[in-house]
């Protein structure tokens, strides 16, 4: 290890190490659990703020905004799937900078990896995100929970058991809604990679794969739209199938996969 700290001081011959034995590094922390915190200085990702350099946890901690508790990650297909998801929209406007995880062994390490030099590493794509708001924003949210009270049971009433609650949300900003898992589930990234192993079992499957939380976005136009749709006639078919329609784009736009694509389309057609 303090061989590869040594390399680490030369950005270069680093980089070149890193893309040999940078899964080897990280399935270290998944299996080693004295040097963990050793290697964890070791590893690099890229960010929301870093463009095409990967930083150390190091210099993300060193740049954390005032007043902010814990690292952000969020993990992916690819850099560009994460750097354009609706998960961390919130957290960019903010100014916060999240960490890109895009690598496959990135979901089995950051089980292990609870926690860097005193802060919780979070995933903007589960369940508590904690964004720090303000009393203001606090009392504006708990307003529009009231007013979207009625339109939020409607959509869990028309999901069933799709999701498992519907709330209004703060991490999205200009998507409509998207779905966020619990907190010790699957992330959708999880699944995805647990789908494609070859020798998976179903059995474990079906109790790992994680409940689906909906949050919505009261700003949005469409959201505002369908409240007042509903507000009018809550039989109104257009609702429901626009209901169905949300929760299908968001199962994409957050990471997962459609169980029926071709009902999916019809419904775009219609």
């Amino acid at each position: 290890l303090d061989m590869f700290n040594e390399i680490s001081e030369n950005d270069e011959d680093y980089k070149k190490f890193y893309e040999q034995f940078g899964k080897n590094l990280k399935l270290g922390i998944h299996e080693d659990s004295t040097n963990r915190t050793k290697i964890a200085e070791l590893l690099r990702f890229h960010t929301s703020k870093s463009g095409d350099e990967a930083i150390p946890l190091k210099q993300y901690v060193s740049r954390m905004k005032e007043g902010q508790k814990d690292i952000y990650y969020i993990t992916g297909e690819s850099r560009q799937s994460v750097a354009n998801s609706p998960f961390i929209e919130a957290l960019k406007k903010r100014g916060i900078e999240v960490m890109f995880m895009v690598d496959p062994i990135d979901e089995y390490m950051v089980q292990q990896l609870k926690e860097f030099d005193g802060k919780k590493l979070r995933s903007c794509t589960k369940e508590g995100l904690n964004l720090d708001e303000s009393d203001e924003e606090k009392k504006h949210l708990e307003e529009e929970k009231a007013k979207y009270e009625g339109l939020c049971k409607q959509i869990k009433d028309v999901l069933g058991d799709k999701v498992e609650k519907v709330v209004v949300g703060t991490r999205i900003f200009e998507s409509p809604c998207v779905l966020v898992t619990g907190e010790h589930g699957w992330t959708a990234n999880m699944e995805r990679i647990m789908k494609a192993q070859a020798l998976r079992d179903s059995s474990m499957t079906s109790y790992m794969v994680s409940k689906k939380t909906m949050e919505i976005n009261p700003k949005h136009p469409i959201v505002t739209e369908l409240k007042a749709k509903s507000d009018a006639d809550r039989s109104d078919k257009t609702v429901k199938d626009l209901i169905w329609l949300l929760y299908e784009t968001a199962l994409l736009t957050s990471g997962f996969s459609l169980d029926e694509p071709n009902v999916f389309a019809s419904r775009i057609h219609r």
